[in-house]
């Protein structure tokens, strides 16, 4: 018997697939959390909406940019919001593309560890 993997439909094999993704619209533990922050966030008045995975972005032709949070501010203000476990430089070069081509705050969100005091850390792209 042949123990490889064997191709899925389409051809790509499970091996080829880019680990930890998750089916659009689903959150992971970190996008998770961070939603609760800002769910706390509306709730004292400090954002009047967001929502996950809420405007995609083009780029270039067939490549597109999702941040993970649309956030409008109370005070109207739009900012999207890039939340990550770590950053690779792919999705770094993709986040700032996307800040120099439209007029949209982009803030890299990224969860600070219990030993730091927790929280999260911002970066303005």
């Amino acid at each position: 018997m042949d123990n490889r993997k064997q191709p899925r439909q389409g051809g790509m094999s499970r091996s080829l697939q880019a680990l930890g993704r998750l089916k659009t619209g689903e959150m992971n533990k970190t996008e998770a959390a961070y939603g609760e922050y800002l769910k706390n966030r509306q709730l004292v008045g400090h954002i009047a909406w967001f929502k996950f995975e809420g405007i995609k972005l083009r780029l270039a032709d067939n490549t597109f940019y999702t941040p993970d949070f649309a956030v409008m501010l109370a005070d109207g203000s739009m900012e999207l919001h890039e939340v990550k476990g770590f950053w690779t430089d792919d999705a770094r070069v993709k986040t700032k593309v996307a800040a120099s081509m439209y007029p949209f705050q982009i803030i890299g969100v990224t969860a600070k560890t219990k030993k730091s005091g927790g929280g999260w850390a911002y970066e303005r792209f």
